[in-house]
């Protein structure tokens, strides 16, 4: 969502809905002189000289999404105010996408998530944006649709990827160590969970030792850890892809755990075995669960009972 660029020019917006029921929403950048920097917000912007909204929403989502939509449809107006809103005016439209949020390029703004109602209640969000959601939601109640999920990418074919995370269990006296997310956080907002982060052009613990100092200031060697669990993960909070989560244990370490991404985790704490806090996300207890049974894998969300684990 940029600002208008003609004076007395109505911007656009489109509220992106999947067949699960869920919203797409755009992160937009928290350090720049825009209008709702740092909120959760729509795709959408101003229009160029000239350019009708209808041209304008159409040129927004290609330019922020990569994506041509095949029915975007007009279907309210709203207000917007605060700093650097030059115009009030939005036209919304509304539209339906059943792809993988995480495979969107980012030309603006951080990044894409789905996201349903209940979830956006936790989320920082540009006011707007928010209200327009829940009337829209109001008017138009979504229920997931029945049947096999969509292929995930921009055509909608194709096989579907799978994110992989990678997590550390730190085991010390009958303790692990968990760290209270911050509550605007995109995931798990004031939650506990364990030390984590996503793969990315690395190896699984070349990832996990960078995530381990650079969240906690602790030092780990790739030899000392132990892939212990793995989640297959389809969790309709967390967006349309699946994930696979694993969880590996550091037999040593070096230094004690310390926020240094406060934007990420605001507390490390090392809790009981046995008395493992609330909230706590729910695929990392039923890791710990496993570690401790002596089982490998956990499936989650794939309509198979979650005490159905493998050896």
């Amino acid at each position: 969502m940029s600002t208008a660029h003609a004076t007395g020019a109505a911007c656009t917006a489109v509220i992106i809905v999947n067949n699960r029921g869920q919203y797409l929403l755009h992160l937009r950048d928290a350090h720049k002189p825009i209008c709702d920097a740092g909120t959760w917000s729509l795709v959408g912007g101003g229009p160029e000289e000239g350019e009708s909204p209808d041209g304008t929403i159409a040129r927004e989502i290609l330019e922020e999404t990569g994506l041509v939509l095949p029915e975007v449809t007009p279907y309210t107006t709203t207000t917007a105010h605060g700093p650097y809103v030059t115009e009030g005016n939005i036209h919304l439209y509304t539209a339906r996408w059943d792809g993988d949020a995480r495979s969107l390029p980012v030309s603006e703004g951080i990044m894409f998530a789905w996201f349903d109602l209940t979830t956006m209640d936790q989320l920082s969000m540009c006011p707007w944006a928010h209200e327009a959601i829940k009337s829209h939601h109001a008017a138009h109640p979504l229920q997931p649709v029945a049947g096999p999920r969509p292929a995930t990418g921009h055509g909608g074919a194709g096989a579907v990827k799978n994110v992989v995370g990678a997590h550390l269990f730190l085991e010390r006296n009958g303790s692990t160590l968990l760290g209270l997310r911050h509550p605007d956080a995109a995931f798990a907002g004031d939650i506990w969970h364990v030390l984590a982060g996503h793969v990315e052009q690395e190896s699984a613990r070349a990832c996990l030792v960078r995530e381990a100092y650079e969240e906690a200031g602790l030092v780990i060697g790739p030899a000392d850890l132990e892939l212990v669990h793995t989640v297959h993960l389809l969790d309709d909070r967390e967006g349309a892809e699946p994930r696979v989560q694993l969880f590996f244990a550091a037999s040593r370490w070096t230094g004690e755990p310390e926020v240094r991404e406060p934007g990420k985790c605001t507390a490390w704490a090392w809790w009981p075995l046995d008395g493992l806090p609330e909230p706590m996300v729910a695929y990392a207890r039923a890791a710990i669960d496993g570690i401790r049974a002596g089982t490998a894998y956990t499936e989650l969300g794939w309509d198979i009972p979650a005490a159905r684990r493998t050896p």
